[in-house]
């Protein structure tokens, strides 16, 4: 049992819940915490190798290769480095553990403006996820009955119907209590998202330049995609940027997932965290830079590939295997959603709970929970602009609370020397990640607006 108070137990009290327990025993991100290390790790690799990967050969046609693979590398060194950072500050204080994301930030910046700088963030992360993710699910299962039915499909739903269809188990699977109770979840998520990136590389790495059953050859070209105006390019580099901000995520659940791992002054919970760390970025980098690389390699600056903005969708053959990874495209944002849905269900608990003064109940659980999961189905069904909505949230949400917020905060509490090489790291990382915010919000806005004149709503 963990020997360090909580930030919530320290700032708030401790409030009475079913069974004699605090309400920090109940609440889903305190309320269990005898993860193992290896929890930490298949909670990161869920958290972070999303379906946003099947979109970086895409983003490559807009990058290229030396500016592209210089994204992809800087952005994997980067974030390892802030992962790092925040893995460290869980238990900076002695007696203190930071289990939530905005109460770092309030020991960086103040009770208040902390709360102020990033709940906002972190709640359009996760909730901007999570419909991300409906959307995606529901593609993929459409996708994945189509090409099993070959053609003569007697169920033939709209695209919108088959994310309600998808979204239907999270109704179910989002009443489990808290992160431990859904590791076997994360754990068959995170061995999907290895399969299906796999996949998605394996195929054109086999086949090369001809579209696999098509027997039609591609002669690559790496150059910029034809545009007609120079505007268009700089937006379609910009979401670009944006696509490859989406795919490092993590950053925003990860102290939630080390408050789950004990810890005791003999061996604090950093440890085990960056043990997982470290095995969960070694299997992001097996997945982002084949798909990257080789979807790039094969089919250069394809313009059905940047049309479809998802390699599986442009590559239909071998059929079964395809469909299976769809499938396991399916599986996997399943778990995804539950682990960025927990630390939302742990605010509005505890603001039910603690500020509002609702009893601890399975009741409060099961509406709370299920209002949320209605209301990401109703949003993902509304606005189904998957490729854009990587680039908006991937810069606007996710750059700052992945790529400098840390960095900020690393400044405010530990306050290296001017120009000292943890102060010059840092000041870079928020540089380029303040820049990536801009240019990335910039591109998946304009790539909304443009899809958007021709969206036919719950078509």
């Amino acid at each position: 049992m963990s020997t360090t108070k909580d930030v919530d137990d320290v700032d708030n009290g401790f409030a009475s819940g079913p069974g004699g327990k605090t309400v920090d025993d109940w609440l889903p991100v305190t309320g269990s915490r005898n993860a193992k290390w290896w929890y930490a790790a298949f909670h990161n690799v869920t958290a972070m190798v999303g379906a946003g990967v099947l979109g970086l050969p895409s983003a490559m046609q807009f990058l290229t290769w030396g500016p592209g693979v210089v994204v992809l590398v800087l952005s994997w060194v980067i974030t390892l480095y802030t992962l790092w950072q925040m893995v460290e500050m869980h238990e900076m204080v002695p007696g203190k553990r930071f289990d939530r994301y905005h109460e770092l930030g309030q020991e960086a910046f103040g009770p208040k403006l902390g709360l102020w700088i990033v709940v906002p963030q972190q709640l359009i992360v996760q909730v901007g996820v999570d419909i991300v993710y409906m959307v995606t699910g529901g593609k993929s299962l459409q996708k994945f009955y189509t090409l099993v039915c070959k053609g003569n499909c007697n169920l033939k739903p709209h695209t919108s119907l088959w994310i309600v269809i998808f979204g239907s188990v999270h109704f179910f699977l989002s009443q489990l209590p808290n992160f431990n109770s859904i590791s076997g979840i994360s754990l068959a998520a995170a061995i999907m998202s290895l399969s299906y990136s796999t996949i998605a590389w394996a195929i054109p790495a086999h086949y090369g330049h001809t579209i696999p059953g098509k027997n039609t050859y591609v002669h690559p070209d790496y150059h910029l995609p034809y545009h007609h105006n120079v505007g268009g390019y700089i937006f379609e580099v910009f979401n670009a940027l944006g696509t490859v901000a989406f795919a490092y995520a993590g950053h925003n659940v990860v102290l939630e997932i080390q408050a789950t791992i004990p810890s005791t002054p003999e061996r604090p919970s950093k440890i085990a965290m960056w043990r997982g760390v470290i095995l969960a970025y070694i299997v992001v980098a097996a997945c982002y830079f084949p798909v990257s690389l080789v979807g790039y390699w094969a089919y250069g600056n394809n313009s059905t590939l940047a049309a479809d903005g998802n390699i599986l969708a442009f590559v239909n053959f071998p059929v079964w295997l395809v469909a299976t990874a769809n499938l396991m495209v399916v599986v996997h944002v399943i778990g995804s959603y539950q682990i960025y849905a927990m630390p939302v269900f742990d605010q509005l608990e505890t603001v039910m709970v603690k500020k509002l003064h609702f009893t601890p109940s399975i009741l409060l659980r099961l509406v709370t929970r299920s209002v949320y999961v209605a209301a990401t189905i109703f949003v993902g069904v509304t606005f189904p602009f998957f490729g854009a909505l990587l680039g908006f949230f991937g810069g606007f949400a996710f750059a700052p609370t992945t790529y400098f917020l840390p960095c900020i905060m690393w400044l405010c509490i530990y306050k290296p020397k001017p120009f000292s090489l943890s102060w010059l790291t840092n000041w870079i990382c928020i540089i380029l990640g303040v820049l990536l915010m801009f240019t990335a919000s910039i591109g998946g806005l304009q790539q909304i607006i443009v899809d958007a004149k021709t969206y036919k709503f719950y078509a």
